[in-house]
């Protein structure tokens, strides 16, 4: 089976500051795919410019065989790569339903939309807080609409950007089961994420990247044992 996306060189620049160089994986279709490395390391920046809030400066981004390089971000939602954002901004004056609703305008007219909407709401177990001001959320809820407005807009890729950040390990463990529900319901995931225990036991294979560059692709066991991952990022009492 043809990988759903292929990156092959992929740089970029931010003045005297290569953030990403050089950087070539690929992700399989229906795998959850984690994505470490230290602060500063380049995984926000990845996820960025392969969504297209950042233009590669150098290489190829191909989902389903389409180079997505210099594509606008609408263009490349509507192809079917999402992500979340790592600090979560919603409309916090609106309701929940509102604030998904937006997403589900991406493929439907407004009556469609707020059915998709509820819809992806029910997938994340919110549909009884539909009506509920965005303001008055708990965090764990806020992560919770974010990935819901994310699957509003129809993605067969869908990267996730530290949505278990500030979980505690009852909600962390709760995250994890959705993640695992969305492969099952078709979807592909890449997961950006700090907590090591969570990556290892949720994603099939890893990407390890240190100060823009790729350090290893492969399963938790691998990389858990790689040399240059443990001296960038783990440590050696992670690896023993």
């Amino acid at each position: 089976m043809s990988p759903i996306l292929e990156l092959r060189g992929v740089g970029k620049r931010f003045g005297g500051l290569q953030a990403l160089q050089d950087v070539s994986f690929e992700v399989r279709r229906g795998e959850i795919l984690g994505l470490i490395g230290p602060n500063g390391a380049g995984k926000t920046t990845l996820f960025s410019t392969l969504v297209g809030l950042h233009r590669a400066d150098a290489g190829t981004i191909q989902l389903e065989g389409r180079n997505l390089v210099g594509l606008k971000p609408h263009r490349i939602a509507r192809l079917g790569l999402t992500k979340t954002f790592q600090n979560v901004a919603l409309f916090m004056d609106t309701d929940v339903l509102d604030n998904v609703v937006i997403g589900a305008l991406l493929h439907h007219p407004l009556p469609e939309a707020r059915v998709r909407a509820l819809a992806c709401l029910e997938r994340v177990g919110l549909a009884s807080i539909a009506h509920k001001r965005a303001g008055d959320l708990s965090f764990p809820e806020r992560a919770r609409v974010e990935v819901a407005r994310a699957l509003s807009t129809e993605p067969k890729l869908l990267l996730l950007d530290e949505v278990m950040a500030a979980l505690n390990a009852v909600e962390m463990a709760e995250m994890m089961d959705l993640i695992r529900a969305l492969r099952a319901d078709g979807l592909t995931v890449i997961v950006v994420e700090h907590h090591m225990k969570a990556i290892m036991a949720l994603c099939d294979r890893i990407v390890a990247l240190s100060f823009g560059r790729l350090l290893a692709v492969g399963s938790p066991d691998e990389i858990v044992r790689h040399p240059d991952v443990v001296t960038a990022y783990l440590g050696r009492a992670y690896a023993e």
